[in-house]
């Protein structure tokens, strides 16, 4: 396959993690920074260009993988389908549910696909709780809560933009798991900082509920913090991860029965690495993938709505 990459942020490692998969013959990245562009190139041996309509015409071309800041993903992703291309897209896909739904009628119209870079379902303790809902492991799942912390360290993650930008992931494991649930409260306040927030919010099904805590405000010696605690019908999973700046990463995940408690080992992966691979194989094969715009866009609309709410200066949806 010959991919192109539009972007030379995350689109960096994109291209290092590219260099890695067998599959993969002709790597071009588009960017604006020439320094940037030669230094990937010396480092990584692809090929660089300044021009995006020359990356986009290339009919050498399979995949257009979009890296460029989420505003502008719809427009070159858009135009990618109209060229032939198929696109992996970083998430969010979109920020606006409607703009999504421009994108199906663009697969559509073009008979090309759109797949979205949602790796949580590739990060090993997310997998495992995926397979125990599925697999009625422990039982039905009854209450997942979530949550996500960080210091103010990536840029604006206030009120207006916390949902679409750090949220949601964890949104598309909730869709994940409990097939789109309908949100039923958020709660959110901005500690007085603009940039900086901490959200509550909360969703339900016919079956089960969940709940997510996330917080840009922490103080900067706090480290990366994602987890979440399980309740099932015959057991509890609690998993837990940090990242210190320093790089050390502590994974924890731990299942309680009536058994005992057990440690679960988490397996070393990488789920950026895993979601691009299976994205490529999966465009390559025509297969189906979890990873579809479809999929994509619940998390999206759930975003959406908690945006709208909590810059409403509202408690409840």
């Amino acid at each position: 396959m010959n991919i192109g990459i539009l972007g030379t942020g995350f689109g960096a490692y994109h291209a290092s993690l590219l260099k890695q998969m067998e599959f993969v013959n002709r790597i071009v990245v588009f960017g604006r920074n020439e320094a940037k562009l030669l230094k990937l190139k010396e480092e990584l041996g692809v090929e660089i260009t300044t021009s995006i309509e020359d990356l986009l015409s290339d009919p050498e071309v399979d995949v257009i993988d979009l890296c460029l800041p989420s505003a502008l993903h719809k427009t070159y992703a858009v135009e990618a389908l109209r060229r032939g291309k198929h696109v992996f897209c970083e998430t969010p896909v979109v920020l606006e549910p409607e703009e999504g739904r421009e994108l199906l009628d663009a697969e559509q119209r073009y008979g090309r696909r759109i797949l979205v870079n949602q790796f949580i379902k590739f990060d090993y303790a997310y997998e495992y709780l995926e397979q125990a809902t599925r697999e009625s492991t422990y039982g039905q799942l009854l209450h997942v809560s979530f949550r996500r912390e960080t210091a103010p360290v990536w840029g604006d993650l206030g009120l207006s933009a916390i949902a679409a930008n750090l949220m949601i992931h964890d949104l598309d494991a909730i869709a994940w798991l409990l097939d789109t649930p309908l949100p039923t409260s958020v709660w959110g306040t901005s500690g007085g900082v603009d940039g900086q927030a901490l959200v509550h919010a909360s969703f339900a099904n016919a079956g089960a509920s969940a709940q997510l805590t996330v917080s840009s405000q922490m103080p900067e010696a706090y480290p990366f913090t994602v987890g979440y605690e399980a309740y099932f019908e015959r057991g509890k999973l609690v998993f837990h991860e940090t990242n210190a700046a320093d790089g050390e990463v502590e994974a924890n995940l731990t299942s309680y029965t009536s058994e005992g408690k057990t440690a679960i080992p988490v397996m070393p992966n990488n789920p950026y690495e895993k979601s691009l691979r299976h994205a490529l194989l999966s465009l390559q094969n025509g297969t189906i993938s979890q990873l579809s715009l479809q999929s994509a866009l619940k998390s999206v609309d759930m975003a959406s709505k908690l945006t709208n709410q909590l810059t409403a200066g509202t408690v409840a949806l």
